[in-house]
């Protein structure tokens, strides 16, 4: 069976071990936070990541180090445009520790505001709960995270004393991303977060039949928000149906953002042009929606090879 990546072994296999304690009503909670601590990676706004699993020897950060909160409303939130609606529903990939969810709730003011969080990783999800907190409302993604923690028994405790407004709907699913979204309803959410480890280590969640099935979902004039500015990325965003521009500029290059039918700044003609003619720009795919980073990779390699010359200009 596939497995997904997440936060690194040694962080999964800490947070597991004061899940098992907790369900057996032990009080964890302080300890599992000081001892959380050790792995959290402190970034240039104070506020705190966590390092992934290596892939080929590798790791990377759950959100760049020039700021994770920081990150999450120049990136995700502040380019939907979205303030002043009656009613905002968000769909939030990846959600993690929770600080773009927590971000959206800070800036944009609605009279509702529904939001449905995918993470695959119940340890995550805890580890959203022990993290310190960067913003206040951060706190209501905190008592989401573990009302469905409580509810599904991973812990034992119900200690978060923040109330979720009454304005405020917000759902967890813990799974994979890819088997959650063909249940989803058709043209649902105003904004997604697509948030997911970089193209390279999580390729499942940026290939076609996946960004295909997220046009499925969103409003006509819905906006996609993601980090990634990664040629293959966009070229899927571009045949599933959208538009796509350049996003705003935070720590890492810009990142994207994409609207069944706004455009809202264009991408440069050097990133169209890669996009369009070289072998760079060939999307991954997954037909099942279930095949591993491996496949993934690899049929995306033969296509690119197939490609050179009689299609496209070798990369």
């Amino acid at each position: 069976m596939y497995k997904p990546l997440t936060v690194d072994d040694e962080i999964i296999a800490l947070i597991r071990e004061y899940l098992d304690r907790e369900r057996l009503g032990e009080n964890v909670r302080e300890e599992a936070s000081r001892e959380l601590r050790r792995y959290l990676v402190r970034t240039c706004d104070g506020s705190y990541t966590l390092p992934s699993q290596k892939v080929s020897g590798k790791s990377e950060t759950m959100h760049t180090v020039h700021g994770a909160i920081s990150e999450a409303y120049e990136k995700f939130v502040k380019p939907l445009q979205l303030e002043n609606r009656d009613t905002i529903k968000v769909l939030d990939i990846c959600s993690g520790l929770g600080y773009n969810s927590a971000a959206l709730i800070d800036h944009i003011r609605a009279d509702n505001i529904v939001i449905h969080m995918i993470e695959v990783s119940p340890e995550v999800i805890f580890a959203g709960v022990l993290v310190p907190s960067p913003i206040s409302t951060h706190r209501i993604i905190k008592r989401a995270y573990e009302e469905w923690l409580f509810e599904n028994g991973w812990v034992h405790f119900q200690m978060i004393s923040t109330k979720i407004p009454e304005n405020i709907s917000i759902k967890v699913f813990c799974e994979d991303a890819r088997q959650i979204l063909p249940s989803l309803p058709r043209g649902y959410y105003n904004a997604i977060f697509l948030d997911a480890f970089s193209p390279d280590k999580t390729p499942e969640l940026y290939t076609l039949e996946f960004i295909m099935e997220l046009a499925r979902v969103i409003k006509d004039d819905g906006i996609l928000t993601t980090y990634t500015s990664a040629a293959p990325v966009r070229s899927a965003m571009i045949e599933a149906g959208f538009h796509v521009g350049e996003g705003p500029s935070f720590g890492r290059r810009g990142g994207t953002i994409a609207s069944p039918s706004k455009v809202i700044k264009d991408l440069s003609w050097t990133d169209e042009r890669m996009i369009a003619l070289s072998d760079v720009g060939i999307p991954y795919t997954d037909p099942s929606l279930a095949d591993s980073r491996d496949r993934i990779i690899e049929r995306r390699k033969k296509a690119r090879r197939t490609a050179r010359n009689p299609r496209r200009l070798s990369s």
